[in-house]
């Protein structure tokens, strides 16, 4: 699963955007200040920077430029201007950015925009779903050994990708493995809960915070 940092200072845009790319299946996290998003840098992890240029503790392409000057360059940086004008994308663009939005800008322009640059990432190795064991007799499912904290739905959604692992399970066989063929429940609820899922994996171990991954239009799959 990608993984986003948006830098953005403007409530309403902050929010539309997030969205716009949680539904893409994106982890996105959202900072306010540069000072912030200097943090989640340095924490590594990050496949892409959406950056507005003010903010309301410096100028984005100022981070832009240090990102630039780095050994590895940095992540790939879609920068966000209410700036349009051509001399506005030219200094953005020749000081290091792979993309240039004005503001307004649509939502589905800025996915698509996000998705092009992601394309041009090299490919990374599958998460490992190692030490998982499905008790089907206790009906827990093990980490090394140990059960893990989940609830019934959690449990009972890991334990069907665990058993179809490596496949991908649409969200409809997992609603009826987790909640029953009769149930009225959303397609909603399963992203709800997978999402739960996906942060009790990860806080019981790091290595598998992407094993659970979203296959967009399809459904989900426990990577081998």
């Amino acid at each position: 699963m990608p993984r986003l940092l948006l830098v953005e200072d403007d409530p309403a845009i902050a929010r539309a955007a997030a969205y716009a790319l949680d539904r893409e299946g994106w982890q996105v996290t959202h900072c306010l200040l540069l000072a912030d998003a200097r943090a989640q840098w340095a924490a590594g992890g990050l496949d892409l920077i959406v950056l507005d240029i003010g903010l309301p503790d410096g100028s984005g392409l100022d981070w832009l430029r240090e990102l630039r000057q780095r050994p590895d360059g940095g992540a790939p940086v879609l920068v966000l201007s209410a700036r349009g004008e051509e001399i506005d994308r030219v200094l953005g663009l020749e000081l290091g950015a792979d993309d240039y939005l004005a503001k307004p800008f649509g939502l589905r322009e800025l996915a698509a925009r996000c998705k092009a640059l992601l394309r041009r990432l090299p490919a990374r190795p599958p998460a490992q779903a190692q030490g998982l064991e499905h008790d089907r007799a206790g009906q827990r499912v093990r980490l090394h050994g140990r059960p893990l904290a989940l609830t019934r739905r959690e449990y009972q959604l890991l334990a069907c990708l665990l058993d179809g692992r490596g496949r991908i399970l649409s969200r409809e066989a997992l609603l009826a493995a987790a909640w029953g063929e009769s149930s009225d429940s959303l397609d909603r609820t399963v992203d709800t809960h997978v999402k739960t899922l996906r942060a009790k994996l990860r806080e019981a171990d790091p290595a598998l915070a992407e094993c659970i991954v979203t296959h967009r239009g399809m459904g989900y799959a426990l990577e081998r």
